[in-house]
């Protein structure tokens, strides 16, 4: 019974990466590509985490820990990129003396 309802979970997440796969590409502003990029990291790292409960192993946490890690960091990027224009601020160091 279990291992039928973590199919069927695994089902429902691959039409939720498809949709936001659709929402990727079709988006019409640069935050819902983000966004959609965002969600399809969560949705791998709790495919990969019902893949775990299926197989009952805890090989792929470590994993999830560097997909949910690489996630977080091109979030914080991107959306850093947004706000400034920049990711990483370069300062001329003979104006600060």
């Amino acid at each position: 019974m279990i291992n039928s309802m973590l199919i069927a979970s695994l089902v429902i997440l691959s039409l939720a990466i498809l949709g936001c796969l659709y929402r990727l590409i079709k988006g019409p502003s640069m935050n819902d590509r983000i966004m959609s990029l965002d969600t399809i990291g969560i949705i791998l790292l709790s495919m990969i985490a019902v893949l775990c409960m299926l197989f009952r192993t805890t090989v792929y946490f470590d994993i999830i820990l560097l997909i949910g890690i690489l996630t977080f960091i091109g979030t914080t990027a991107l959306a850093r990129y947004i706000e400034r224009g920049d990711v990483i601020e370069r300062t001329n160091d003979e104006s600060d003396r």
